[in-house]
């Protein structure tokens, strides 16, 4: 479905992309996932044929060169809205289905089907400036897929969106890959990285590790210690023996360790000299979030 050999971006001194290899193969949910400014949009947008890379190939279902060739058989969505805010829902639509040389009754029935796959149908006439921020990402995506692609490629949809609207959104995604549409989708979000079949994980233009979620959760060769014990401090574990990374989420602590047995006392030692006798410390299983925060420092070394 979509191959790229060594594709390399290079913008002066800067390596945006750096001899990206992957494979998205048909009737995926592939999530590209990383940090901001890690490549992901400029290796999207590479993919689709926006920008021609420095080095390296590209294909689509076959068809070299990326988007560029493959015409209609891709729908994009780029990160930041780019349809027209003083247009209505409506006249956004047709000006796109007028750029893949569709009819009107071709657009109409196409929007109808799509607007109510979105639940934006009671929404025709309103402009695009006017919807809030999930309702124009939901616009974006109808005029995407109104060439009706077999690919879609989606950069960070739901940045900025609300928590509700974001799980709407993979709600239809979800239903469309149930269709037959494979789906290539960036995200800085770890429980969007957890829906996806596969995931890419890309740090400085590279790629550190691809797999599906649950091998990459098998091989990881850490184990995960959870401690709630009320310290509020990010960094209060830091420097203690055996605790190769310790990272606050919420009023959690992730702590990553080798040994989880002699870490288990250490901890325990810790609380104990501040009187700390209230607190649970278990061990867990590992996130992608843990394992992407490990394969992050690993590429900072």
């Amino acid at each position: 479905m979509i191959k790229t050999e060594n594709l390399t971006k290079k913008f002066r001194s800067h390596t945006a992309v750096d001899s990206v290899s992957l494979q998205v193969e048909k009737g995926d949910i592939f999530g590209l996932v990383g940090p901001d400014g890690a490549g992901k949009t400029t290796l999207l947008r590479l993919i689709v044929g926006i920008v021609a890379p420095t080095s390296g190939s590209v294909s689509i279902s076959g068809l070299d060169g990326g988007g560029e060739k493959s015409g209609q058989y891709l729908g994009y969505m780029p990160q930041r809205f780019s349809l027209y805010g003083d247009l209505t829902v409506m006249e956004n639509i047709n000006f796109f289905g007028r750029m893949y040389n569709l009819s009107s009754k071709t657009i109409r029935q196409r929007a109808d089907e799509i607007l109510e796959l979105t639940n934006l149908s009671s929404f025709k006439s309103r402009f695009a400036d006017n919807l809030s921020g999930g309702m124009k990402q939901k616009l974006a995506l109808t005029c995407a897929l109104i060439s009706r692609p077999g690919l879609i490629i989606l950069d960070e949809p739901t940045f900025g969106v609300d928590p509700e609207s974001r799980k709407e959104f993979w709600k239809i995604l979800y239903r469309l890959n149930g269709e037959g549409i494979t789906i290539l989708v960036s995200t800085s979000y770890m429980d969007e990285a957890e829906l996806c079949r596969k995931v890419a994980f890309m740090s400085g233009g590279k790629l550190a590790a691809v797999d599906t979620t649950v091998n990459l959760k098998r091989n990881f060769p850490f184990k995960i210690l959870e401690l709630k014990a009320g310290l509020g401090d990010p960094e209060a574990l830091a420097g203690l023996p055996g605790i190769l990374d310790a990272d606050l989420f919420g009023d959690r602590y992730h702590i990553r360790v080798a040994d989880p047995a002699s870490v288990r006392k250490v901890l325990e030692a810790f609380l104990a000299a501040r009187k700390i006798d209230s607190f649970t410390l278990r061990e867990v299983p590992a996130s992608i979030e843990d394992i992407f925060v490990a394969l992050a420092e690993s590429e900072a070394v």
